[in-house]
């Protein structure tokens, strides 16, 4: 039966003025079951150990658990590619990493174009690689490294944890400003690296501080420098490689994101809820353990952070012809 045209109009008009209120009241009710949160590596690593601090502390929050749920691979694709796919309800998140700025230009081809397609939420912490070398190498600072590179051309093997990852580029970086010519060797995750980097098979290598701190302190690798701008807590005495090579600056950092989409006031509890964390005693003592600075924010400042990354990292990617493995 056909409703008579005045009546139709006033339901049109009726349901036109409820439907903006629609979805802050779906916002005002989220979450109402359990989170997703997707990370594009193996368990064990210093993504798995943030996502499963962040995910609990953020349960707390929300009142609704968050599921960490690993998919190595691809580089991290795998993951990134089920967050794109997945309904823009902010039940499913992507623990953002350095290599989604990376992959935009280390691949070719993706399926997806990830500052379009991943909207920002909040960033969470960073944290800086360290210059390692093994003890045969007789460099004990930066510019010792580079006069000893620049006079033994190609004789020094840089380790990373694969091609395009942040340990690889951030060596490549230091490459690219410095002009001298290492050596890279890519091993499939750090495990590997450092192995090879201590028995002397390997002899630089640009490791995220977490991995490296013991072995540095048991004397087993001999730190130059951190390559972040500022110095580590954890490794006071190591100078920052920007105190002699202007302008570098390599360091490793998380963040949330949702698939693009996603209502803004969905993004705006995330991100309150995340900058609550970050503003726990608790949360600032345990990532202060592991060497790591926070990065409480508007979704606005990481989306920032992960466009100007991007643009960093493809001029690294472009210079040293980086291919994925």
């Amino acid at each position: 039966m056909n409703l008579p045209r005045r009546r139709f109009l006033r339901l049109a008009a009726a349901t036109a003025a409820l439907a903006p209120l629609s979805i802050p009241a779906r916002a005002q009710s989220y979450p109402s079951r359990p989170l997703r949160m997707i990370i594009g590596y193996p368990p064990g690593g210093s993504a798995d150990i943030t996502a499963r601090l962040i995910a609990q502390w953020l349960s707390e929050r929300l009142g609704q658990p968050v599921v960490v749920e690993s998919r190595p691979g691809g580089g991290t694709n795998i993951a990134t590619e089920a967050v794109v796919r997945a309904p823009p309800d902010g039940y499913t998140l992507l623990l953002v990493a350095p290599a989604n700025a990376i992959n935009a230009t280390l691949y070719d081809k993706l399926n997806y174009n990830f500052i379009r397609d991943v909207a920002p939420v909040a960033g969470l912490i960073r944290f800086p690689n360290v210059v390692v070398v093994n003890p045969a190498v007789p460099a004990k600072t930066i510019p010792e490294l580079i006069a000893y590179a620049k006079a033994n051309p190609g004789k020094l093997n840089m380790a990373s944890s694969g091609a395009g990852s942040t340990i690889h580029v951030s060596g490549e970086l230091f490459k690219m400003l410095t002009g001298i010519n290492m050596v890279h060797v890519p091993y499939r995750g750090g495990a590997p690296a450092l192995t090879d980097l201590m028995s002397g098979q390997v002899q630089v290598m640009f490791d995220n501080l977490p991995t490296s701190l013991e072995y540095i302190r048991a004397g087993k690798l001999r730190g130059l420098a951190v390559t972040s701008t500022q110095r580590s807590q954890l490794l006071p005495d190591l100078p920052t490689v920007s105190d002699y090579v202007q302008g570098y600056e390599a360091s490793a950092w998380y963040g949330l994101g949702v698939p693009a989409g996603t209502p803004s006031e969905v993004i705006d509890k995330l991100n309150k809820a995340s900058n609550a964390v970050l503003a726990d005693p608790k949360t600032q003592a345990r990532f202060g353990d592991l060497g790591a600075t926070l990065l409480a924010g508007s979704s606005a400042d990481f989306g920032k952070l992960v466009a100007d990354e991007t643009e960093k990292w493809a001029k690294v990617v472009k210079f040293s012809d980086a291919k994925p493995d």
